[in-house]
């Protein structure tokens, strides 16, 4: 199949978005498959990219918006890009973005004929504050736009149930199938962490925590960092390490207590050896979907303590690969020390690596490929 990806973030920006389309496009190429991804220009990059066509980006309109410093906005291609397009010969698009680059996907299903694909990823309301409007004008713009938008498309995606129980919230009331993210095994089962521990002063025997991700207000770090605060009271040995970057950096870097260290940004081929450095895994976040950087712990053999939320009771198997706990520090500094008591940290790390099975590449992959294959059999979306 000629399928075309429409997205407004990609590599080398750095989210689970990004991540997840570069694995899906990926996988699908090594089953074979034309894939064109149509992505906003980053200025990282310089050189050709095999089936990766830039558009016009704008970093000011992003820090408008909000966005991520990394993440610039899409801007709509004129007439003459637009027919400089390989657009005419796709057989499906699939985009995981409601506005910009959901619109240039059906309007481009348009001209070829292709029915389109909507994955929903984004808890948008959770990002509201980031807007330049009031979030109860965001909010009531937001939710029938994403509602409608849904309707228009031939397959409705959700990689966890956190973003089904949005789309009802939003009002749309079609059919939505679970689909999770992809990842990588092999990467994450042959990476060994003993570097990256190194790197950071944490001896061998050592119990590490890693945390990773966008340092952001709607990942509940605070309440985190507390959690590790709590439970090395007991167990005064724990370190922490906190990897990646974002706005709320600095405010975090000065409430953080002994045995916290902050590493900055790392490149994603480091992800691996981060998450096999450490023992658990732990987030407070409430507003994840299925979020890449936890099933990758899970395939790392790293398991996860998470508040409660959607996304965690998707992933996580009390006892298994983890333990989902109230989003309070008590609740889960108590799922710290559970999780890596010695007597239990080794079935939970055998666990983790089983559960991530599902999630492979190849597995995921085969999947997207049988949708695909069932919107173009029944025909074009519904909208077009």
């Amino acid at each position: 199949m000629r399928v075309g990806i429409v997205t407004a973030t990609y590599l080398p920006s750095r989210n689970g978005v990004a991540t997840s389309t570069a694995l899906f496009a990926r996988g699908l190429r090594e089953r074979g498959h034309d894939v064109r991804l149509f992505a906003p220009r980053h200025p990282q990059v310089t050189g050709p990219e095999e089936g990766v066509y830039r558009l016009n980006s704008s970093f000011a309109g992003a820090r408008a918006l909000g966005a991520p410093a990394d993440y610039p906005v899409m801007l709509a291609p004129g007439p003459l890009l637009t027919a400089r397009l390989p657009l005419r010969d796709l057989d499906v698009l699939h985009t995981m973005h409601p506005f910009l680059a959901g619109g240039l996907a059906m309007k481009w299903a348009r001209l070829s004929g292709a029915p389109v694909v909507y994955t929903a990823h984004t808890q948008y309301d959770q990002y509201l504050h980031y807007a330049p409007m009031p979030e109860r004008v965001g909010r009531a713009v937001l939710r029938p736009h994403v509602s409608a938008f849904a309707r228009r498309v031939s397959a409705v995606l959700a990689p966890g149930q956190a973003m089904v129980d949005m789309l009802r919230a939003y009002g749309y009331g079609g059919p939505v199938e679970l689909f999770p993210n992809p990842v990588d095994l092999a990467a994450f089962r042959a990476a060994e962490g003993a570097a990256f521990r190194a790197q950071f002063h944490v001896g061998p025997e050592t119990p590490l925590v890693v945390s990773l991700g966008r340092l952001a207000p709607e990942k509940n770090l605070e309440v985190m960092l507390r959690a590790f605060d709590q439970a090395r009271a007991s167990r005064p040995e724990l370190r922490l390490l906190v990897v990646g970057d974002g706005p709320s950096r600095a405010a975090l870097q000065a409430l953080a207590p002994e045995g916290v260290t902050f590493t900055g940004p790392i490149p994603y081929a480091r992800v691996p050896e981060a998450l096999a450095a450490a023992d658990a895994f732990l987030t407070a976040s409430t507003s994840e979907v299925l979020p890449m950087s936890m099933i990758e712990a899970l395939a790392s053999g790293t398991p996860l303590v998470a508040a409660r939320s959607p996304a965690a009771l998707d992933l996580i198997t009390e006892g298994e690969n983890g333990t989902v706990r109230e989003p309070t520090p008590e609740a889960l500094a108590g799922g710290l020390l559970d999780t890596l008591a010695p007597a239990r940290l080794p079935a939970l790390q055998r666990g983790a690596r089983t559960s991530a099975a599902r999630y492979d590449l190849p597995v995921r992959a085969q999947a997207l490929e049988a949708v695909y294959e069932r919107v173009v059999k029944k025909g074009v979306g519904r909208g077009l």
